[in-house]
């Protein structure tokens, strides 16, 4: 069984990858009274999660915000996400996000997996700053992978881009 995490007041929460772009693994961290939480996700997993935290928060103040902040080494998965839910506490001005653990399934030729494994979650409860320096952390993430073909907007490699749009 996996750990989860509950940080109400997390002094550190940000997102972040290790390795060459197009071979990229992304996470997603959050610290709190000396431990530290950090989970792996898919690149779309922040790219969305991001956009999301932007249009809840409209209009992220260009000025106000933290600064973004690396991750915590060593970087260590406690496990993979499979999904994420986000609220918006109005009156504390902070954001709830809530991770869980993607529980692996078993393919209908084998048998069937543990029923009584509970996926584990991650709770963060993060200040509007704290939200907005994930987002630019997320832009600055994104822009830093490999650049889009302009005509099918798959990620061209180092190597070249075979674009189907040119056959």
């Amino acid at each position: 069984m996996s750990t989860s995490f509950d940080f109400d007041e997390p002094e550190h929460f940000t997102t972040g990858a290790v390795g060459e772009p197009g071979h990229r693994v992304f996470y997603l961290q959050a610290a709190q009274e000396g431990a530290v939480a950090t989970l792996r996700l898919e690149k779309q997993q922040i790219v969305v999660l991001a956009e999301y935290l932007a249009g809840l928060l409209e209009p992220p103040d260009s000025e106000g915000g933290e600064s973004a902040v690396g991750l915590i080494e060593p970087v260590l998965a406690e496990w993979v996400v499979g999904s994420l839910a986000v609220a918006y506490d109005e009156a504390d001005q902070r954001v709830l996000l809530v991770a869980e653990e993607l529980v692996p399934q078993a393919a209908e030729d084998e048998e069937p997996l543990d029923e009584a494994v509970e996926p584990a979650t991650a709770r963060f409860r993060v200040s509007r700053d704290q939200a907005i320096a994930f987002i630019r952390c997320t832009s600055d993430l994104v822009a830093a992978g490999r650049p889009a073909c302009p005509l099918c907007g798959r990620p061209i490699d180092p190597e070249g881009h075979a674009c189907p749009k040119l056959n």
